[in-house]
């Protein structure tokens, strides 16, 4: 396949861009600032693209038969709270993009914070979710601009008749890590360990789950979820 990768320099887009060329797919990378291309681009085809421009975005999609939403808000937590609109206007801009390319699909990685806790409750609702941020994930308060942004983007999917799949990994936190290609699978229920507990997972296994769903449509206009 021809799959596209927005986000193709950060932890988990990176991941997603290796996942997908060691099964041999083409493999087109896209980033918004061309000094972040690196020097060995490999087999991949590096594209400089803002996501955040339905027209530039239309045009880089053109021929690709899979695009993948990995981008993050930021280099660094006041970075990614700052600019947390992007995510819902990344959504808007995709969105409008595949409008002229109807068989092309959408597969967003985003947050996980709106994973229900029990039926009808996310995990962000529950009360004083925001307050204990720093004590669950090492974040600080404000960081839940950025879970809300990642609700509200999920939203304006739900909202599109566009060929869209959406991942929120039941996970803490997500870095470089293990490849294992373990890991379970559920729709919009968190996915917790037997203590409750919410585990973190790899960047790798995150990019298994993104790859096996590019080459196995299981989740076409609805969100999933892995985790430990």
């Amino acid at each position: 396949m021809n799959i596209g990768v927005f986000g193709a320099t950060g932890t988990i887009g990176r991941s997603v861009v290796a996942e997908a060329v060691s099964r041999g797919h083409r493999v087109m990378a896209f980033t918004r600032d061309a000094s972040r291309i690196p020097v060995d681009t490999g087999s991949v085809t590096w594209t400089v693209a803002n996501v955040l421009d339905a027209q530039n975005v239309g045009q880089a999609i053109d021929g690709l038969d899979v695009v993948i939403n990995a981008i993050n808000t930021g280099k660094d937590l006041p970075d990614m709270i700052a600019n947390a609109v992007a995510l819902p206007a990344a959504a808007r801009s995709l969105l409008k993009a595949l409008e002229q390319h109807l068989s092309t699909r959408l597969i967003v990685v985003g947050g996980g914070a709106s994973l229900e806790v029990q039926p009808g409750l996310q995990a962000m609702d529950v009360d004083g979710f925001a307050e204990q941020l720093p004590e669950m994930l090492g974040v600080p308060s404000e960081y839940f601009t950025v879970m809300l942004a990642h609700r509200d983007a999920l939203n304006l999917y739900r909202l599109s008749n566009r060929n869209w799949t959406y991942l929120s990994p039941s996970a803490g936190q997500i870095a470089s890590g293990q490849r294992t290609g373990r890991f379970r699978i559920g729709d919009d229920q968190l996915l917790v360990a037997g203590d409750g507990t919410i585990g973190d997972m790899s960047a790798e296994d995150v990019a298994v789950a993104v790859i096996d769903e590019a080459e196995m449509p299981r989740h076409v206009q609805r969100r999933f979820t892995v985790g430990y």
